[in-house]
């Protein structure tokens, strides 16, 4: 499914390299988001090991989507791909996200919507 907005998300994220990955999307009640990666194999892109056990980026709710993304690269932070929408085929849902990284090489995920709006078949 490369050709999917998620599949090219995945594809700028982790390389046209990887190969495939399972992932488990969970929500808690009060609306925080945890997604758990399985790498099927060894991929590395932008000097960070996705293979690697642990925690590999973190993400953001924002607002103020592109304030926050110009003040990252203000305070010597980097925009380490294009802007993508998830659902660019309906103009009724406007979530996206981007991946930044901080001015200490942490990378983070920033989106525009609530994580159960970014994920729901039928939010708008």
């Amino acid at each position: 499914e490369r050709e999917t907005a998620i599949g090219r998300m995945c594809i700028a994220v982790f390389g046209e390299g990887f190969k495939s990955f399972n992932i488990a999307h969970l929500v808690t009640s009060d609306g925080i988001g945890v997604e758990m990666f399985e790498m099927k194999e060894r991929q590395e892109r932008h000097e960070v090991d996705f293979s690697r056990l642990g925690i590999f980026h973190f993400c953001l709710q924002t607002d103020d989507f592109e304030g926050a993304i110009a003040r990252t690269e203000q305070y010597g932070g980097k925009v380490r791909m294009d802007i993508m929408r998830y659902h660019p085929e309906d103009d009724s849902k406007q979530a996206k996200m981007v991946y930044l990284e901080d001015p200490f090489g942490n990378l983070f995920e920033l989106y525009s919507h609530t994580y159960e709006e970014t994920y729901a078949s039928d939010y708008s």
